[in-house]
Formats: structure tokens, C-alpha cells, sequence
């Protein structure tokens, strides 16, 4: 099993990315899980506005990004990060999606 490349607290590993996160997170919410394939960029962006929902969305999208890099981990546990930091598990998960664009990623339907 592998881990993630980039650490919760590496929110500076890509700036682009960490402003776009700081400042829109609905926006980086909404890619991610699309770049999964939960939803569309906007309906998922539009429901992490809301508590328990966006929370939900947030941490799904940690869920199968780790399935898709097989990386170890519980759902529980991916709850609990996004509980505590949405901002870092949102970070984290757009930086390992990103570089795994330059290879082909099967989603799992």
C-alpha cells in the first residue's frame, strides 16, 4: 500500500493550489470530487457550503482518492481529518489528484 505524497499540513507543496483553497474552497471541493468522480464540480462545490454535507463531500472525495492510489486509510479516519481540517484534507487531496492526472486513473463506478 502506498501513502500520500504530500503531507496534511503541505498546504505550501503547491500555492496555486493552497490560495484557491483558502480563498474559494467550495471551488476546490467541487473539482476534487469531480476529478473522482462523485458529482459535478458545481453541485458538489454547491453542497460543500452546507455543514454536515460538504463535510461529507469532502471526506468521500479522500475516500476515493486513496482507492485510486491505493493508499491505507479508513473512511472513519478520512471523517476525522475533515472534521478537524477541512482546508488540509481538501489541500492534500487536490495535490495528489493533480499528480496523478499525468497518469491514466481508473474510477470506479
Amino acid at each position: 500500500m502506498a501513502d500520500f505524497k504530500h503531507g496534511l499540513m503541505g498546504c505550501f507543496d503547491n500555492c496555486g493550489i493552497c490560495i484557491v483553497g483558502y480563498f474559494l474552497p467550495c471551488v476546490l471541493a467541487g473539482q476534487n470530487a469531480e476529478k473522482v468522480g462523485l458529482g459535478s464540480c458545481c453541485m458538489c462545490g454547491f453542497l460543500s457550503l452546507f455543514g454536515f454535507p460538504g463535510l461529507y463531500i469532502v471526506a468521500r472525495t479522500r475516500e476515493e482518492t486513496r482507492y485510486i492510489h491505493s493508499i491505507e486509510g479508513t473512511f472513519l479516519n478520512d471523517c476525522i481529518l475533515t472534521f478537524f481540517c477541512p482546508f488540509c484534507v481538501m489541500v492534500q487531496t487536490a495535490q495528489e489528484l493533480d499528480e496523478g492526472m499525468g497518469a491514466q486513473i481508473i474510477i470506479r463506478q
